[in-house]
């Protein structure tokens, strides 16, 4: 990356590429947030006082669209996540269809470009909106990304808007990965007391599973297949069974994954608008596609719906976000350092 020179002090934005693909950079003396506008993907956001970035890329991370490119509706999505933070909306895992759409995974706006238009630019605050509408449904998604000089925090406020005139279904999510440098063995998920655990309710990949069937169970010890139990608060090393579970009975919206040394990241949102909590451990034991034993992250993602069997099976089984015709919905969250 060539970056142009920029003040020393306070806060600053400006665009840059990565990969060839257009991104923007906010950034002060504690954060540095590289944002690409191809999805809208957080592929940076560098604690600066330890040069540690928080988020989790892919081992081939910033590959762009090519010509040509497959259809199938898990590999278009694998085929270009580049790791990192994004937006999941409006189908949230599986392939699934709505409404006569058809739905990838993790389908649209992950896959959509986003504008982008700096509204404020001073050493005391910058911010940055990003808007795209998705193709297959009627939605508009406008998010202002905030930094304020001196802060190790990066706080968010978005707008989902429903363009039709009939109500339609949604899966609203922020899909946060961390991995290494960030992520250690030992560190620590901490969460609101009183929060249950529900397995996903069939078949995941790889088929080696953490957390046995049935449930719900009471965070964060809850019973293994072979009949043990596992700590979920606790990262294991490399090599451990993969998972992905849902925390139910949010009252506050808040979570924090802090390593050994200290090191923690806080993230805070809207639960009325977000209620669920997905957990998903990758933790190296996936040896075929489509991470080739090459993962070890983990993703904690605040989330309208569940599960991540896509659009159709949260509508049927009642957690799908409604929006009536022309209905706005508005959302806040907020990312950043405190350890």
């Amino acid at each position: 990356m060539n970056w142009r020179p920029l003040r020393n002090w306070g806060a600053r934005v400006h665009d840059t590429a990565l990969s060839g693909a257009p991104a923007v950079v906010l950034e002060n003396e504690r954060l540095r947030i590289t944002v690409l506008l191809d999805g809208a993907h957080v592929v940076e956001c560098n604690d600066k006082r330890r040069d540690l970035d928080l988020v989790w890329l892919t081992p081939d991370a910033l590959r762009r669209p090519v010509a040509g490119g497959t259809v199938n509706g898990l590999a278009a999505f694998h085929d270009t996540y580049p790791g990192g933070w994004q937006e999941i909306l409006p189908n949230g895992g599986a392939p699934s269809a709505y409404g006569g759409a058809e739905f990838g995974q993790h389908d649209e706006v992950a896959g959509l470009p986003w504008a982008a238009e700096v509204v404020r630019d001073d050493p005391d605050e910058v911010a940055v909106r990003l808007t795209v509408h998705t193709r297959r449904t009627p939605l508009r998604v406008s998010k202002v990304l905030r930094l304020r000089s001196g802060e190790a925090t990066l706080r968010v406020e978005e707008t989902l808007t429903n363009l039709a005139p009939v109500a339609t279904h949604a899966m609203w999510g922020q899909h946060f990965a961390y991995g290494r440098p960030f992520l250690q063995p030992e560190s620590r998920i901490r969460v609101p007391d009183g929060l249950r655990v529900v397995p996903h309710p069939g078949p995941v990949n790889p088929p080696r599973r953490a957390v046995a069937p049935g449930g719900p169970h009471e965070w964060p010890t809850v019973p293994t297949p072979g009949g043990g139990s596992l700590d979920l608060s606790r990262i294991p090393a490399p090599g451990a069974p993969s998972d992905v579970v849902y925390l139910t009975g949010l009252t506050e919206g808040w979570y924090e994954l802090g390593r050994p040394d200290g090191a923690t990241v806080r993230v805070e949102w809207d639960v009325a608008v977000l209620p669920y909590l997905w957990l998903w451990h990758e933790f190296g034991d996936t040896t075929g596609y489509p991470w080739w034993g090459r993962a070890y992250v983990v993703g904690i993602e605040p989330f309208s719906s569940y599960p991540t069997s896509g659009l159709s099976g949260a509508v049927a089984n009642g957690s799908a976000l409604e929006l009536a015709p022309h209905e706005e919905k508005a959302l806040w969250w907020t990312i950043g350092v405190v350890g």
